[in-house]
């Protein structure tokens, strides 16, 4: 199904039944990615001496709980409320997102200290690239594929300068994608203050700005404008799982 839309006076159209999925599957036990000193998540059969949740194991049906934490264990969309003291929540704030996007690759600093940083400097030679744009995705390189079942945990990710965070705000980003667990380093005494300048929080707040993080772009995507589809899961939460779907965009 080809729609087509106007973007910075200009005509482009995308075809729908090309979607380029770039979220991790949420799966079961080792399989899965983990961040932040989570254990695995847990896929389990309801069992009761009245009901079997497995078909395998004599049920019915399949019937499980599950066990998991939307921070850590996957693809995920958060709002201002994973921040802040009063209560904002993800579905409220952020329903759905249909919008152009700029897919943009970083090869994130090397500091003396082994941190890897995506700094202001890099923004500064990426920013025309970025007239019109409110959605960023970030891809980092390296990009093995490895990032889809990772143990993120004290390993000190790749993050975002507060600085260069400044000038993506500065520059109308509302909705920001990364594929690492954070957009703050991983210990930095509680101030996270790259996200605490996304949002503006607490002198303005940007209520109606995500931060989707642990993303996964493959290799065959290729840097530049796309047309996003986020769906996040309808969770009364600060974060929720979300999948964030790419089609490319060609020009009229």
């Amino acid at each position: 199904m080809i729609t087509t839309i106007e973007h910075l006076g200009k005509k482009y159209s995308f075809d729908l039944s090309k979607p380029l999925d770039i979220s991790i599957q949420l799966q079961s036990g080792e399989g899965n990615l983990r961040a932040w000193y989570c254990d695995f998540p847990r896929f389990e059969p309801v069992m009761t001496d009245k009901f079997t949740g497995s078909v395998k194991l004599g049920g019915a049906v399949n019937f499980k709980d599950i066990n998991f934490n939307p921070h850590g264990h996957g693809t995920h969309s958060e709002c201002l409320g994973h921040i802040s003291v009063e209560d904002y929540y993800v579905n409220e704030c952020i329903p759905f997102v249909n919008l152009p996007a700029l897919l943009y690759s970083f090869h994130p600093h090397q500091t003396i200290m082994d941190d890897f940083i995506i700094m202001p400097e890099q923004i500064e030679r990426m920013k025309f690239y970025l007239e019109g744009i409110k959605v960023l995705i970030i891809r980092t390189f390296p990009n093995y594929l490895d990032k889809q079942t990772r143990n993120y945990s004290n390993t000190n990710p790749p993050y975002i300068h507060p600085d260069a965070m400044t000038m993506l705000v500065k520059l109308g980003i509302e909705h920001l994608m990364i594929d690492t667990p954070s957009v703050d380093r991983e210990e930095d005494g509680g101030k996270l203050l790259s996200h605490h300048i996304f949002w503006n929080y607490p002198e303005n707040p940007r209520i109606n700005c995500s931060i989707t993080e642990l993303i996964y772009v493959p290799a065959q995507i290729l840097d530049g404008l796309y047309f996003l589809q986020l769906f996040i899961a309808n969770f009364k939460n600060d974060a929720a799982p979300c999948r964030p779907i790419l089609y490319e965009m060609t020009e009229l």
